[in-house]
């Protein structure tokens, strides 16, 4: 299951790209990454030992594309507001 969903987010990551070559919004350049850093997120948990005590490291993974989804979408909000 950890290489399908690894591949999934790899599949996704390059959606976004493609879609931030076309109109270089920065909103797309944030999921992009932030669906790059899952996928090697899940890489490393499929990888990992499951009884290791440095799991956690994988979580790090995931809290980073989750912060990168948010920011992304507060600069998309903020340049709406500026525009105005």
């Amino acid at each position: 299951m950890c290489g399908i969903s690894a591949a999934l987010s790899l599949v996704v990551s390059l959606f976004f790209l493609k879609y931030w070559q076309h109109t270089r919004e920065r909103l797309f350049a944030a999921f992009a990454a932030a669906f790059a850093v899952l996928s090697v997120h899940w890489v490393t948990l499929g990888l990992a030992d499951p009884h290791s005590d440095t799991q956690y490291y994988s979580l790090l993974l995931r809290l980073l594309a989750f912060v990168l989804m948010i920011l992304g979408i507060l600069d998309k909000n903020r340049q709406a507001r500026q525009r105005r």
